[in-house]
């Protein structure tokens, strides 16, 4: 039974595919990603603990899994409870899996922090977001064999589900966050083909605020998934205990909504029962949302603007307690801030030595980086591309890869000729 739920425009990719034989748009969009060594990658770069640290907590593959099964439920939810859709007429699961699969394939090692690092060393040649840099993957990065191309020739609902932020770099006063590269433009004129976004949407937080169907449900999906999940870690790994919550909650003004909730954690570490009490939530939280319909200027278009996802007051209130418990005991401890430090030296100092050995002024650069990446910054336009390039390389490291490239290019002790991996 066809989906009339979306349209040619939906389904519309750039460049041009080939329609699949046996597989709809969106399952082709997400089995390429499941196929990528970019996805692969996600399975050694940090959610909360460095990876390889503790075998067992999540890492940014695991997290992703987990939001691609969160929002794919989302989906299963509004069709069975929303009046708005029909069994010929529903989000495709497949997209919304897709999205979520894809939303943190451009995040470098180290985890945020090494987001921030990137971004401050390429201030000076267009800045790094980890949103961004998904982008760049699915449009330019990721290598199709298939059609012996760049990029995996994304679907215009994919790309608009993951263009959480559509505000470019030279659009945001204090680009630290939140934009895309601005020669990402004609990806945001290419989900918005015919439109006048500059009217539409005159600001950066307009732009920034005007989300697909599909992005909104990764949204709520990665928000439910890593607030709970980097609680149940932070758990499992004692940076959360009764006498630390105790102690950060004496310090906070809290409601006796936020109350009722940290007493229920408290529970669950009395209990033992982490992983079985917090799965609730992660049911309540799905069951939390309600579908829409809204009028924006797209809207006659597609019906990923004609309808939006709202989420229980209460429950997103109760979401970013959890967010914020995280946050404040686990991540700003002197342990992880202790990594973030070594992560942002490590990438520093990796990204100098790399940028100054590839420099155009550089006549015989000493070979550090593989021969198919030497050949590309040997055409390419300026140091700013090279720049980018070497982002690209330096984004793509897992957290193991770039300590050991770290320590081969800086450790006198470490590796040797035959040390190649």
């Amino acid at each position: 039974m066809e989906n009339t739920f979306y349209s040619a425009f939906d389904e519309a990719t750039i460049p041009d595919r080939q329609p699949d034989p046996y597989r709809n748009c969106f399952e082709v969009d997400r089995d390429r990603i499941i196929h990528t060594s970019a996805f692969r990658r996600l399975q050694a770069k940090t959610q909360v603990f460095q990876s390889g640290e503790y075998d067992f907590y999540r890492t940014r593959l695991t997290h992703s899994i987990e939001v691609g099964q969160i929002g794919r439920s989302i989906c299963s939810y509004l069709k069975k409870t929303s009046n708005h859709l029909e069994e010929d007429f529903y989000i495709d699961p497949n997209l919304v899996e897709a999205v979520c699969l894809s939303h943190d394939l451009g995040h470098p090692p180290f985890g945020h922090n090494g987001e921030k690092t990137l971004n401050r060393l390429m201030r000076p040649y267009g800045g790094f977001e980890g949103n961004a840099q998904t982008l760049r993957l699915l449009t330019e990065t990721i290598y199709s064999d298939y059609k012996k191309r760049n990029g995996m020739s994304p679907s215009r609902a994919l790309l608009d589900g993951v263009l959480k932020y559509k505000s470019l770099y030279s659009e945001r006063d204090k680009p630290n966050n939140h934009f895309i590269f601005d020669d990402q433009k004609q990806y945001v004129d290419f989900v918005f083909e015919g439109q006048n976004v500059v009217k539409e949407l005159p600001s950066p937080e307009a732009k920034n605020n005007f989300k697909s169907l599909e992005c909104q449900i990764m949204d709520w999906a990665d928000d439910t998934a890593y607030s709970i999940h980097d609680l149940a870690d932070g758990i499992r790994a004692e940076f959360i205990t009764i006498d630390k919550l105790q102690r950060w909650a004496s310090n906070q003004s809290l409601t006796s909504e936020d109350n009722e909730h940290l007493e229920f954690i408290i529970k669950i570490i009395q209990r033992g029962n982490v992983d079985a009490m917090l799965s609730l939530k992660i049911g309540q939280f799905i069951q939390a949302s309600t579908l829409h319909e809204r009028d924006t200027f797209m809207s006659k278009q597609t019906n990923r603007h004609r309808y939006e996802i709202q989420i229980e007051p209460a429950k997103k209130t109760e979401c970013a307690l959890y967010k914020r418990i995280a946050y404040e005991i686990v991540f700003q401890s002197t342990r992880v801030k202790q990594l973030e430090y070594k992560g942002d030296r490590m990438l520093e100092r990796l990204f100098e030595a790399l940028l100054e050995n590839y420099s155009s002024n550089v006549k015989n650069p000493a070979r550090l980086v593989s021969p198919k990446l030497e050949a590309r910054l040997e055409t390419a336009e300026d140091d700013i591309h090279k720049a980018r390039l070497l982002c690209d390389y330096l984004s793509g490291m897992t957290d193991s890869f770039a300590i050991k490239t770290y320590r081969r290019l800086f450790d006198p002790g470490f590796g040797s000729i035959v040390d190649i991996v």
